[in-house]
């Protein structure tokens, strides 16, 4: 059970890490199957090439260009997958959060995350509500680290409280990041921190807080899985994306 006090970092800050929700076993047996789905190219997968991010290779024919960046439609792989994203140890926190009723979206997020070296590429600021059609920005993502997640591996870096600041969009570019060379935003950005994870750890992160992440600097795979949930009330845009997959309920 969250206690009152990590209720209200969540609601003030917009993250909360859990540490040690998962064994270091279950996190290893997640990275076994996601190599194995990886080597056998079992799709749907995105690659880094996908992205049109900076420094992304040009296209899957590009050298690198079929770098994997997230195993797709985690929830479906199979059943150690589905029960983690619905099990006790998510929707008790997540039934805190959000209230009874609350429910899984198979549209979003809802992927194994890998940062593979030499060809990862960094990810600017961004909401995910971005692109996201429900009534309101108000989901929660659950990001598992499966390994340790550091600075040198690209973790998450976020800017607590963003989550309730009113942001214009002359501040962001046609792809909804936030411009760097504006000077409102390099002093929102200066309050960046980087959120160091263990193996196991969870963090949770509200649809509307600013995050982004580096490229993956070492000589091994980073691997996480990240789920996102909803209110009840909080349903998506009929004819959205949002509500192109069935939800599941915690």
């Amino acid at each position: 059970m969250l206690s009152h006090d990590q209720i209200q970092e969540f609601q003030t800050q917009g993250f909360l890490v859990l540490p040690g929700l998962a064994t270091p076993d279950f996190c290893e047996q997640v990275i076994r199957f996601a190599e194995q789905q990886l080597a056998a190219d079992v799709q749907p997968i995105e690659y880094e090439a996908d992205t049109r991010y900076p420094g992304a290779p040009a296209s899957r024919e590009a050298e690198g260009g079929h770098t994997a960046r997230r195993l797709l439609q985690a929830y479906s792989r199979d059943p150690i997958l589905a029960k983690w994203a619905t099990g006790a140890a998510l929707a008790q926190p997540l039934l805190q959060l959000l209230g009874n009723g609350a429910l899984m979206s198979q549209a979003h997020h809802n992927c194994i995350m890998t940062k593979q070296p030499q060809y990862s590429t960094a990810t600017g600021w961004h909401r995910d509500s971005r692109y996201w059609h429900f009534a309101r920005a108000e989901l929660i993502s659950a990001w598992l680290a499966l390994r340790h997640e550091t600075v040198e591996n690209g973790c998450l870096l976020v800017i607590p409280g963003s989550h309730q600041l009113q942001i214009d969009a002359s501040q962001l570019d046609t792809a909804q990041f936030l411009r760097a060379d504006l000077q409102q935003n390099q002093d929102l950005l200066a309050q960046a921190r980087p959120v160091i994870l263990q193996q196991g750890d969870v963090l949770l992160f509200h649809s509307n807080l600013f995050h982004a992440a580096g490229k993956n600097l070492t000589t091994a795979g980073k691997f996480s899985m990240v789920f996102t949930y909803r209110d009840a009330a909080n349903v998506p845009e009929a004819g959205s994306r949002s509500a192109s997959l069935p939800e599941i309920p915690l």
